[in-house]
């Protein structure tokens, strides 16, 4: 089923037609504003709640307390298509998944193209400076109402785990089973010679133990928060895909503020997720070495390893977003593009 058939264009119309209705007439926005996201309120744990406590007092600070925010981790208010509507619907803010953005806007799945960045700061010049994440913002407004208002970093980048041999390049992959999160990740791995089969995150560590796969890949803290250090020997930086999620608010709500209120609220979501962006990338570094402290063998692949690995591998991922997902060829024109790569799509 395509995701776009969750939120056929008659919903998205009568949703964002409430959503006039429901604030028609709202002069300024409520003082207390609902921000949800999923993940347990603990920053150790949990990137995405560490950025949304320090938007939280920021907020409050800019704008004098005429804004207050009120955080809902844990997806206390409903799981990813839920929320997304009550962004729809009411003065709220919620931090998304591709799980809540994709069904709005399938394109979003061509940022998450593996191999797309080197570090860190390609990835963020991509989304803060490039055509194709304002098309993204764009679509998202005009079809929904919603503002895109920033990408959050919830872990560093994916990275290949597992229990048989160190992974350096593709060759290495011949013969492994690996466990995928989705169909994407499965012709990933099919790519390189592997096998992939969908597994719920809650069955990884057994999966991995009793031998049901040899590998997956995740971020360095969701290898911890898993434990699956203790079931897997090799760890492969390779930087697969950026880890991250979705600030979203109603924009209804947004441009009804005065312009300094507004002002105050945008410049409090910049500062907010440069904040974050800091404390994520040094949090990376702690969590590899405390994964190598754990008995894991750390790989770094050299430059040539890494352009195997995108030109092996990325294809695939082409294939199914075009083919599976239905995405016309522009979006991955402009996504290449802006992250200076190779046209592969060809």
């Amino acid at each position: 089923m395509s995701p776009t058939s969750r939120f056929p264009l008659k919903t998205l119309a009568s949703a964002c037609l409430l959503s006039a209705v429901s604030l028609a007439g709202t002069s300024q926005a409520a003082t207390t504003v609902n921000l949800s996201y999923n993940g347990a309120p603990d920053p150790d744990k949990n990137a995405v709640h560490v950025f949304a406590t320090n938007l939280k007092e920021l907020v409050e600070e800019k704008t004098g307390g005429e804004i207050e925010l009120k955080l809902y981790p844990n997806s206390m208010l409903g799981e990813e298509q839920e929320r997304m509507e009550q962004t729809m619907n009411s003065p709220s803010l919620n931090v998304a998944s591709f799980a809540g953005m994709s069904p709005l806007v399938p394109e979003v799945f061509v940022s998450a193209i593996p191999f797309l960045f080197e570090d860190f700061e390609d990835a963020r010049e991509f989304f803060d400076e490039g055509e194709y994440w304002q098309e993204v913002e764009n679509a998202l407004r005009e079809r929904t109402g919603i503002e895109l208002l920033a990408v959050v970093e919830e872990g560093g980048f994916l990275a290949f785990t597992n229990n048989q041999k160190p992974i350096h390049s593709p060759t290495d992959f011949e013969g492994l089973r690996f466990r995928a999160m989705d169909p994407s990740q499965v012709a990933l791995y099919e790519a390189f010679g592997a096998s992939g089969t969908p597994i719920p995150w809650t069955e990884v560590y057994m999966a991995l133990r009793t031998g049901v796969a040899d590998g997956q890949m995740n971020p360095p803290m969701y290898i911890i928060l898993g434990s699956l250090y203790e079931v897997q020997d090799y760890l492969t930086l390779a930087n697969i895909q950026y880890s991250d999620q979705f600030l979203v608010g109603n924009g209804m709500m947004i441009d009804g503020w005065d312009e300094d209120t507004r002002e105050a609220f945008l410049e409090a979501v910049a500062e907010a997720n440069v904040m974050a962006r800091e404390h994520n990338e040094a949090k990376v570094d702690e969590r590899i070495a405390y994964l190598e402290e754990q008995g894991m063998e750390v790989i770094r692949p050299s430059g040539e390893d890494l352009t195997a690995f995108r030109e092996q591998g990325q294809p695939a991922y082409l294939d199914w977003l075009t083919e599976e997902q239905g995405i016309d060829q522009r979006w991955i024109d402009m996504a290449l593009q802006d992250a200076g790569m190779v046209q592969l799509a060809e």
